[in-house]
């Protein structure tokens, strides 16, 4: 079998790991865990295959078997999501609004975040993120449907409460 380039996917996969984890070093040994399964199973990549869909499902499936044989993780995992609001936050107001989304698009539950991280930042298809999922399509778009809404609730919310999202330095409130 020809040797199969993975250093082009290893952006992808890092950024859809740590979307999955929330943790730099979890996602970290998330990738290395997909890279020596994608390594030990790689006679199962059909030749003329989506390679990035291919390793994209193999971080998924190992974050999932993951979840279930270690359900005490997960409040480890919320613990630190729980650390990042106690950082200062950085002057600049796209600063500011980018970690204000990011807060809010790790509040969504793991099947959203999941499905908008695959369609939103990796650019996949609706149809390439089901297979990497392993969800029907329509229940792909569902949870996509479902995490904007999601986002757009909690913007809407903090308006109508007349928080003003972004902080305007030298401005009083």
């Amino acid at each position: 079998m020809a040797r199969f380039d993975i250093v082009g996917q290893l952006g992808s996969l890092r950024r859809y790991a740590r979307s999955l984890t929330r943790d730099g070093a979890d996602a970290e040994d998330l990738v290395h865990d997909a890279l020596v399964r994608a390594y030990e199973r790689r006679s199962t990549f059909r030749p003329g295959g989506n390679l990035r869909a291919w390793l994209l499902a193999i971080v998924h499936n190992i974050f999932i078997d993951g979840m279930r044989a270690r359900r005490s993780e997960a409040a480890r995992i919320e613990q630190a999501g729980q650390l990042a609001n106690i950082s200062t936050p950085a002057p600049q107001d796209h600063s500011v609004r980018l970690s204000q989304v990011r807060e809010a698009f790790l509040t969504l539950p793991e099947e959203q975040r999941s499905a908008l991280h695959l369609v939103a930042i990796e650019g996949l298809s609706y149809a390439q993120a089901a297979e990497v999922s392993g969800v029907p399509l329509g229940t792909l778009m569902s949870r996509i449907g479902r995490a904007r809404a999601a986002l757009r609730e909690m913007e809407e919310g903090a308006s109508a409460r007349g928080k003003n999202h972004l902080r305007i330095v030298g401005v009083e409130p």
